[in-house]
């Protein structure tokens, strides 16, 4: 055949020649055992962590030396001082409530701000943005994720506190909102990169059908466009709720590490994670507290699948409800 772009010997009918079948079989067959092996080291170190912090955290449902200090209901009824997290005073207190209030509090905030941030920013990237300035904005965006979170704490402790306080009056220069704020510049890549890329998953289809019918351009992103790529959005949400619960250098500089359980944000909190990384690395080995940073690490590790499964399963449901899932 003329202009054919086959091998001179498939052209003429002529079978490869063994050595480079068994060459090419060979490559195919090391390849899949190395992607099958680095699988398989994965799961298996996920499953090692998951077994190590659940050993080490069981003796405080079932040790009898730990349960003289500290039992678990004490861990969520307040004592007679109340909700409080005093592990190294003469009498420990190990109420994890405000960790956990301070951590939903911290992360309430940063999606508060990075939702509309990230998921607008998606929109007009996706729909607006002129294609010259796509190919700078977006991996502009996407370049935050690869600034060190100890970097962005930093920026929020010796910056950040002082514009929020100056804006807010807040009684605490670290608190809440400074946590927050800080945790928005992780968490909107995440949102970004998801949402920018469910958004233009979208078929071309469904807005020249809506521009035929007379819709306007707003019209078409509000009513067609948004609810198709929801599923994805949604998705982009439940990760950067993910990646914010489970955040620890920027809360550790940028929250004031106090253990208060109210519901004002401009007081100083304290995270579960920013407790187990101050605290683990000069706690005694085997004793209450040691476990009781385990049983916190274990928690949240059960919160976030929790998230993860409800999350989802809201996508799962949206999918249903397009049209998109049997």
């Amino acid at each position: 055949m003329v202009g054919s772009a086959l091998p001179a010997s498939e052209v003429r009918g002529e079978k490869p020649a063994p050595r480079l079948l068994r060459r090419s079989r060979w490559l195919e067959s090391t390849a899949e055992l190395l992607v099958k092996v680095v699988s398989l080291v994965s799961i298996l170190s996920v499953l090692l962590i998951l077994v190590f912090v659940g050993k080490e955290a069981l003796p405080v449902l079932t040790s009898a030396e730990v349960h003289k200090e500290l039992t678990p209901g004490a861990l969520l009824v307040p004592g007679a001082a109340g909700f409080m997290w005093q592990p190294v005073s003469d009498v420990p207190k190990y109420n994890i409530v405000p960790l956990f209030v301070g951590t939903l509090k911290v992360t309430l905030v940063a999606l508060f701000l990075a939702v509309p941030l990230s998921v607008g920013a998606a929109v007009y990237v996706c729909e607006f943005a002129p294609k010259k300035w796509r190919e700078y904005i977006k991996p502009a965006i996407e370049l935050l994720a690869g600034i060190p979170s100890v970097v962005i704490g930093f920026f929020a402790l010796i910056v950040m506190a002082t514009w929020v306080q100056r804006i807010f009056g807040t009684e605490h220069r670290l608190n809440v909102l400074v946590a927050g704020a800080g945790l928005t510049f992780a968490v909107c890549p995440v949102i970004f990169s998801v949402a920018e890329d469910a958004l233009r998953a979208v078929p071309d289809s469904f807005r020249t059908a809506a521009l035929a019918l007379g819709s306007t351009r707003s019209q078409t992103l509000l009513r067609v466009i948004l609810p198709a790529a929801m599923p994805g959005i949604a998705a982009a949400v439940v990760l950067g709720f993910g990646r914010a619960i489970g955040e620890t250098m920027i809360v550790v500089l940028a929250s004031g590490n106090a253990a208060i359980l109210d519901a004002s944000l401009g007081h100083s909190t304290r995270t579960v994670t920013a407790t187990i990384a101050q605290e683990l690395g000069e706690v005694v080995v085997g004793s209450a507290h040691y476990h009781v940073l385990f049983m916190l690490g274990a928690l949240l590790f059960l919160c976030t699948l929790a998230v993860n499964l409800m999350g989802e399963r809201i996508v799962f449901g949206m999918r249903r409800k397009l049209g998109g899932g049997s």
